[in-house]
């Protein structure tokens, strides 16, 4: 076997190789005579063992299969590594920092995610409140006491000039002390964390939200310096009470700019960060002068003050702003609604603002103490626990939003927010989608009664009352013959009038449940709908902005006047409904409303009395009131010409005192039947009433109730 990869084989130098022997074809030559006085020549040596190359190779190849393995098993071990960290590094980006937040520019940094102040003004001009964040004016570390970013330092970050962006030996001095306590008691961010999660992330405690923040920490410092990070940092934390930045906190917690800070107060927004909500001044004054002192404390163990220093800080108590405790009053509802829309025109980064409201201070006061009254006197009795009020002018304007009985109590907005089941109330759009395939007010439907599959809706009050006209109908609010009119008309037609009604919340083609008001709107919408009636057919779209303009004039947005109605109904139909729901508060279910004028509306009550509404409108106000309790409790009982009739009624009467009484101008007179009705109809009507009068009374006596029950959702109709 030859190798070619050994190298040749070399003689000793001197040697000679070995001669080939010559080999003769005949026969050998006769050896010499042997001289036997001659000497004798020395012993050949024994001749060497010829070299093997394969031999040599056979070795060599024995050895490299020897330690191959090894060198096989590390490279498979490195290859296998690497590809585990590259896969791991590859999972952990994709799980968690693929959609990290890009870092803006160094100029942005200031004012990126900075949502604007506001100053709120009424449609007076005069100030309601201000509102949104508050963060005073930009700040350096010249500008301020030493104290103040040394403060902060001692309370969240002593060595942050000794780190990078993360602190690996705070990660494991916290890794540490949380192990020994069998709980998390000590975390391990640096300032730049704290800030980038500030800035960019959300304050939930996951991994990803973790591994973010740490990248995001690394890239603010590829930008900035340590002196420009606690910048930043002092400009943009938030301290409670909807404040940020320190001198935000300065001026709002005590009066005066950040560069008048004292060292007790210094230490005493540096202790803020940590809770803000919790130990924000307003909210929990003594838990903040406690980690005030461990602030302090720290100051004078990193040398950063002196003992004496120490002393007299902990001996001047700070004392909070008036502005600190501001109460809202009555329009925590309307700011909180109004902000959001603000944000929505203005953008997110815009500047601080000044924005004039719709709402007439006076009839916010009246419409919040009316539903606070309403409930403290007659909420027990009825079990209802919440009311809300929404009030619209002519143009659509919010002049009042009540969104419950205590702003501090439950900021919750009911007039807004909440969804509940209409009931009755629902029940004129029912009567304008018939209209709109014919129907007249004049019509005769009968009272008997129906079922379409399993469901067979009834009366409240139980019985039938036979034929009646559909004007009846209505100011009765009787329910067989509002679901024989949604039949009539057809979900389809139905879904596509209420959203031209600017009702959002009902799908194309909504059950015939719908009749009976079963699918969940909000007040907003629903008294907004109400008022394509009052406007004879136009739809207004609801606003509470008026103006808006930064702080230093500069015009930001201004309401236009709609340049021509937005017709949605028929000026005829619309006339027809008013004229109706004017007979439900003169004559029908909404009699409590009534106080003198034309007024026309609707009642309404959900399931088991767990709603009760009463949406009405004059030529000058559209106002919808709801009462019920926020856990879906049923009342005692309460229908929607009780407490909310009642509420609408005192709230109107003092919102119209200085108002001309008028009618609404627009109405239109009854349209003539176009042919005589045959004199039969009245008889054949009262025959198939009388049949389905029998028919009850002997389904009842085959099939008697086993124990007297409530009405059910559709039976109510108030």
């Amino acid at each position: 076997m030859n190798d070619w990869t050994l190298p040749p084989y070399r003689f000793e130098e001197g040697s000679k190789p070995p001669q080939k022997p010559e080999v003769s074809f005949g026969a050998p030559p006769p050896p010499p005579p042997e001289d036997p006085f001659a000497p004798k020549p020395p012993p050949e040596p024994a001749p060497e063992e010829p070299f093997r190359a394969d031999l040599a190779h056979r070795k060599a190849s024995k050895k490299a299969k020897r330690f191959g393995w090894v060198w096989k098993t590390l490279l498979v071990g490195v290859l296998l590594g690497v590809l585990t960290v590259g896969g791991g590094a590859g999972y952990v980006w994709w799980k968690y920092l693929r959609d990290t937040p890009k870092l803006p520019t160094r100029e942005a940094l200031f004012a990126v995610n900075r949502a604007p102040g506001i100053r709120f003004e009424d449609k007076n001009g005069q100030v309601i409140a201000t509102r949104g964040p508050r963060y005073g004016q930009r700040i350096t570390l010249a500008t301020v006491p030493n104290y103040v970013p040394l403060a902060f330092m001692a309370a969240e970050d002593r060595r942050f000039y000794q780190h990078g962006p993360i602190d690996l030996r705070g990660i494991g001095r916290a890794a540490l002390v949380n192990w020994k306590a069998g709980r998390t008691v000590q975390g391990a961010s640096t300032l730049s964390q704290q800030l980038a999660k500030g800035l960019f992330l959300t304050p939930d405690r996951t991994v990803k939200r973790k591994l973010q923040e740490m990248v995001m920490a690394r890239e603010l410092e590829k930008v900035l310096t340590k002196d420009e990070v606690l910048e930043l940092y002092l400009n943009r934390v938030f301290f409670g009470a909807n404040t940020f930045g320190v001198d935000g906190a300065s001026r709002t917690y005590f009066g005066k700019p950040a560069s008048q800070l004292t060292l007790s107060e210094a230490a005493l927004l540096a202790s803020l960060p940590k809770a803000p909500s919790r130990l924000a001044l307003t909210r929990d004054m003594s838990g903040a002068l406690a980690r005030s002192r461990l602030v302090l404390a720290n100051m004078r163990k990193e040398g950063w003050i002196t003992a004496e220093q120490e002393s007299r800080a902990l001996d001047d108590t700070p004392r909070l702003s008036p502005l600190a405790v501001q109460d809202e009053g009555n329009y925590g509802w309307v700011l909180d609604y109004a902000t959001s829309e603000a944000v929505r025109i203005a953008g997110q980064n815009a500047p601080d603002l000044v924005v004039r409201l719709t709402i007439d201070p006076l009839l916010q006061k009246l419409g919040s103490e009316t539903v606070r009254q309403a409930i403290a006197f007659d909420g027990e009795r009825a079990g209802a626990g919440q009311a809300a009020l929404l009030s619209l002018s002519a143009d659509g304007a919010v002049r009042a939003m009540v969104g419950g009985t205590d702003y501090i109590e439950s900021p919750f907005n009911r007039a807004v927010q909440a969804r509940r089941q209409p009931g009755s109330t629902f029940k004129p759009f029912i009567y304008a989608a018939a209209l709109d395939k014919g129907v007249l007010p004049t019509d005769i439907r009968v009272d008997a009664p129906v079922k379409f599959g399993d469901w067979a809706p009834e009366n409240y009050a139980g019985g039938y009352r036979g034929p009646m006209t559909v004007e009846q109908a209505l100011v009765n609010s009787t329910n067989t013959i509002a679901v024989k009119l949604g039949q009539e008309a057809g979900g389809p037609a139905i879904g596509e009038l209420v959203r031209r009604f600017g009702i959002t919340t009902l799908p194309p083609s909504p059950d015939l449940s719908v009749a009976l008001g079963s699918y969940e709107v909000s007040l907003l919408q629903l008294t907004s709908a109400f008022q394509v009636f009052q406007q004879g057919g136009n739809r207004l779209e609801p606003y509470v902005i008026e103006s808006i303009v930064t702080q230093g004039g500069a015009p930001v947005f201004a309401r236009q006047p709609q340049p021509a109605p937005l017709a949605v109904y028929d000026l005829a139909r619309a006339s027809m409904m008013v004229k109706m729901m004017k007979k439900v508060v003169s004559e029908g279910t909404a009699k409590r409303a009534a106080f003198g004028r034309p007024v026309a509306g609707k009642t309404g009550t959900s399931q088991n009395w767990r709603d009760a509404w009463f949406v009405g409108f004059t030529p000058d106000y559209v106002t919808g009131v709801w009462v019920g309790n926020d856990n879906d409790k049923p009342m005692n009982k309460v229908v929607g010409g009780d407490i909310p009739a009642s509420i609408w009624r005192r709230f109107m009467m003092t919102a119209h005192q200085n108002l001309a009484v008028r009618d609404f101008p627009w109405l239109l007179p009854d349209p003539a039947p176009e042919s005589e009705p045959d004199p039969r109809n009245g008889y054949y009507e009262t025959l198939a009433a009388e049949f389905g009068r029998v028919a009850a009374e002997l389904d009842a006596v085959a099939n008697p109730p086993a124990e007297p029950t409530q009405p059910g959702p559709e039976d109510l109709p108030y």
